[in-house]
């Protein structure tokens, strides 16, 4: 039986990848709730190794990743930088 858990949840200013908030969004209007209830079910899935997602729902996160060109991986998390706009107006690459 599951019974409701009472948490306390605090604002918080996550920057995240463009593409990858878009499939986010996306996913969590499908699943219809929140982004943040969506992230704390990935991660707490996550932490303790089990899959978030069924196939039906993994199927529809293709969808998601094709509309919104959504191409990075797993492995790419470890070498993701953003572009950052230098005071003269020309933007520059970051770590």
């Amino acid at each position: 039986m599951n019974v409701p858990v009472k948490v306390e949840r605090v604002q918080t200013g996550v920057r995240i990848e463009k593409r990858l908030l878009k499939v986010l969004k996306a996913l969590a209007e499908y699943k219809d709730m929140s982004v943040g209830d969506l992230i704390e079910g990935i991660v707490l899935h996550a932490f303790e190794g089990k899959a978030p997602f069924g196939d039906e729902t993994l199927q529809r996160i293709e969808q998601l990743r094709a509309i919104y060109q959504l191409d990075l991986g797993a492995s790419a998390s470890h070498y993701l930088t953003e572009e950052t706009v230098s005071k003269r107006g020309r933007s520059k690459s970051s770590s």
